[in-house]
């Protein structure tokens, strides 16, 4: 048994631990620790090797007394995970120490963004604004920052695709005029958050702000969504400069770079977990990417680190064959708390050999009666249950500073 005070211990010193809920995720939504990572009980074959990479790694387990933690502790073990325990009394017994239980999926990052604005007091407009310069035709582009397939599904007319990741690599081509309005959308906050943000701290001449509560707020003002739409960024054009502001950036949040034959010293390291992350579009990964990365493109590894990285506590090195994606993504994943690595070089003709195609570790998606129902995606959710995702996301900086354990930081 480990208590909740030496988990939360754990945390603050920095040690590796992997806290995991092995419920159902839509169960997991209800209320967990900060730093728990869902892992249903059922789903341990499919993922725990990827997800889990050192099997000697302090894995940790509990549910709310559904009596799912003795299958899992099998399934791990049988797996050869060396390293298990339970929680303490369970979600109860963390409840029962004071400590905090957060609601939702993804909850740290979105956490992290609302601090984000919270310190930096990132600019936005509302719903109702962005339509009366939409009406107007007033000079602005709208890029959406979310993954090309949830833009798809909706998205605010008129905008454009360019995931997180992309857009100080895209930035340029996508909007050339720097007199242009440049405003930021996802399906809520966080991401547009972290992209209004991004931008900011690269110093482009634009002025950038953030779709308040993205297509959320849009559907809530009454407003109408585009359906079907496939606009993405421009191709790149990489230039020096873009390139050396998303180093800067990268340098002010303390990430540090590595060689391939430095990498491969962190991959003889046997005692810490190591994840390995290709930041790219998935189209290019598919195309050629270096052995041992997964992908796991940028925008979304900053808003689902939790399911990237459930380790809290690894390192992480990231891979991109043009830069400015790594470099942007970790300067997040740095302030998020994480030892974070930029890997230099190793694309021309991978770091131990040729480049790698297809699509390399996948994990196959789970039922879908036990998945929890995002209130900021699909066309047909109550304005109630959106209204009340916001007022929740609005109250996770208090939380934070309630829970203490996470270490962020904002630069």
């Amino acid at each position: 048994m480990t208590t909740p005070t030496e988990i939360r211990t754990a945390l603050l010193l920095g040690h590796e631990i992997a806290l995991l809920d092995v419920r159902h995720e839509a169960a997991f939504a209800t209320g967990h620790p900060l730093f728990a990572a869902n892992l249903a009980f059922d789903r341990i074959e499919l993922e725990a090797t990827i997800r889990l990479p050192r099997k000697d790694v302090p894995i940790v387990l509990y549910d709310d007394g559904e009596g799912y933690v003795p299958a899992a502790a099998k399934a791990l073990t049988a797996l050869g995970y060396t390293q298990i325990t339970t929680l303490e009394g369970g979600l109860g017994g963390w409840r029962a120490a004071g400590f905090e239980v957060f609601e939702d999926v993804n909850s740290y990052s979105k956490a992290f963004g609302e601090l984000v604005e919270a310190r930096r007091h990132t600019p936005w407009l509302a719903a109702e604004d962005v339509a009366a310069l939409i009406e107007e035709k007033a000079d602005i582009a709208i890029l959406d920052a979310r993954r090309f397939e949830e833009y798809a599904t909706m998205n605010i007319p008129g905008s454009t695709s360019v995931p997180g990741a992309e857009l100080v690599l895209r930035v340029a081509e996508a909007v050339p005029d720097p007199d242009t309005t440049i405003i930021v959308n996802c399906a809520g906050r966080t991401r547009s958050i972290i992209g209004t943000q991004s931008l900011i701290n690269v110093g482009i001449p634009n002025r950038v702000v953030a779709l308040r509560n993205g297509t959320i707020g849009w559907t809530l003002a009454g407003q109408s969504l585009a359906h079907g739409s496939d606009r993405p960024a421009p191709e790149v054009r990489q230039t020096d400069e873009t390139a050396a502001t998303a180093r800067a950036v990268a340098y002010r949040a303390g990430v540090k770079r590595l060689t391939p034959a430095e990498l491969a010293v962190l991959e003889r390291d046997t005692s810490r977990t190591l994840y390995r992350f290709d930041v790219r579009r998935p189209d290019e990964y598919v195309a050629g990417h270096i052995a041992g990365f997964r992908s796991y493109p940028g925008g979304q590894l900053v808003q689902e680190t939790d399911i990237a990285a459930p380790v809290r506590g690894a390192r992480i090195v990231l891979a991109d064959d043009i830069g400015p994606r790594a470099d942007m993504t970790a300067s997040w994943l740095a302030q998020l708390g994480w030892k974070v690595f930029v890997l230099d070089g190793g694309f021309a003709n991978g770091t131990g050999g040729d480049l790698e195609t297809g699509p390399g570790q996948t994990i196959p998606p789970g039922d879908p009666a036990h998945r929890y129902k995002r209130p900021y995606e699909g066309t047909d959710n109550a304005a109630a249950a959106m209204q009340a995702y916001l007022d929740w996301e609005y109250g996770l900086v208090d939380q934070l500073a309630r829970d203490g354990t996470h270490g962020f930081y904002v630069i």
